[in-house]
């Protein structure tokens, strides 16, 4: 047991060396974007820079921005207006996570109380509004219409996602299928052009650009399947928020689709009574998990995982090698391996 603790112990430390490389990779840039990101948010009404704040200060990893100031640094890209991308790209991600918090009257995020908790789901919304006004305030400033143009289609996009998502809630006819397509839209665009984007401010080929796509797409849909796994395994000091959320909010995550495909008669009616009808009573999270477990559910969604992977390594074949391109390869196996 022992010995099992000490394995799990410095697989964690492996796997969060991984996130420090990439954030010392970008470090110089990330806190010029941390000054634009105050500098935005600040108002002469108070509510919105303390609610924005609030979010802004919980932290989080940062991944998206982080990986928008890489892949900028892949591409040999030299100005400074990939620090206005970044910023953008945390904007919306924040905005969808305020509105978020809203629609799932979620009261943890981040280990802290949501925004909406605090204040009220009529602050959270209109501050989430501001922050993609913000967004594309800063999109605008790089005089850029395919920059511009590709951060708009985002934006609706993920709107697109996560009205598909609340219109799946407690539907237990979901497929697998429609759970993807709405994980691509909600989370792996978004990845797919925190990317890609700053190769729109170089001279890189078509290939390229195509290539960061594919390549932080594949990564944005590992990243979702593993988060969704987490809320049937993580530990909630780690992951920051309530574990089992999905299960009570009713959401049709991919534990849920294929444990609804696999489980016998007596399963199903329970799934039909906790996540269709939402009669949850004590005890049955704890059910739900150990089904989970027993038709092997979590080990295939990490095999899934794994599979987009590889897709996203293989996309980055075709840039040579660099210490940047090494950092970025080995993000793919935080995202899958992570624990929170």
């Amino acid at each position: 047991m022992v010995l099992l603790y000490k394995y799990d112990l410095e697989n964690n430390l492996n796997n969060q060396k991984k996130l420090d490389d990439l954030q010392q990779l970008v470090i110089n840039d990330l806190k010029k974007v941390d000054i634009l990101i105050k500098e935005k948010i600040k108002n002469k009404i108070n509510y919105i820079p303390k609610i924005a704040g609030h979010l802004v200060k919980a932290g989080g990893k940062r991944i998206r921005p982080m990986l928008c100031l890489a892949c900028a640094q892949l591409c040999d890209y030299k100005g400074v207006k990939h620090l206005n991308l970044a910023a953008s790209i945390e904007f919306i991600h924040t905005a969808t996570l305020l509105h978020d918090d809203v629609i799932d009257e979620s009261k943890k995020r981040r280990g802290l109380r949501t925004a909406n908790n605090i204040w009220g789901n009529k602050s959270s919304v209109l501050v989430g509004d501001f922050l993609l006004s913000k967004s594309f305030e800063l999109m605008t400033e790089v005089k850029n219409i395919e920059v511009l143009q590709i951060l708009s289609e985002t934006s609706s996009i993920i709107i697109e996602g996560e009205m598909s998502q609340m219109l799946s809630n407690r539907n237990i006819t979901t497929t697998e299928d429609d759970y993807l397509d709405i994980i691509k839209s909600k989370t792996a665009q978004l990845f797919a052009t925190a990317s890609k984007i700053c190769s729109y401010l170089t001279k890189v080929p078509s290939q390229y650009k195509n290539a960061l796509n594919s390549f932080g797409m594949n990564l944005g849909m590992a990243f979702q399947l593993i988060d969704d796994l987490l809320d049937y395994k993580a530990i909630e000091k780690d992951l920051g928020k309530k574990v089992g959320d999905d299960f009570k909010e009713g959401k049709i995550t991919l534990p849920i689709i294929l444990a609804l495909r696999r489980s016998d008669y007596i399963e199903k009616k329970f799934w039909k009574k906790t996540v269709q009808d939402g009669q949850i009573n004590p005890g049955d999270f704890e059910k739900a998990c150990s089904i989970l477990k027993k038709r092997e559910i979590l080990y295939d969604i990490q095999k899934r995982a794994k599979h987009y992977s590889a897709i996203a390594k293989d996309a980055l074949g075709i840039f040579q090698h660099s210490k940047e391109k090494k950092i970025l390869l080995n993000i793919i196996d935080f995202i899958v391996d992570r624990n929170f």
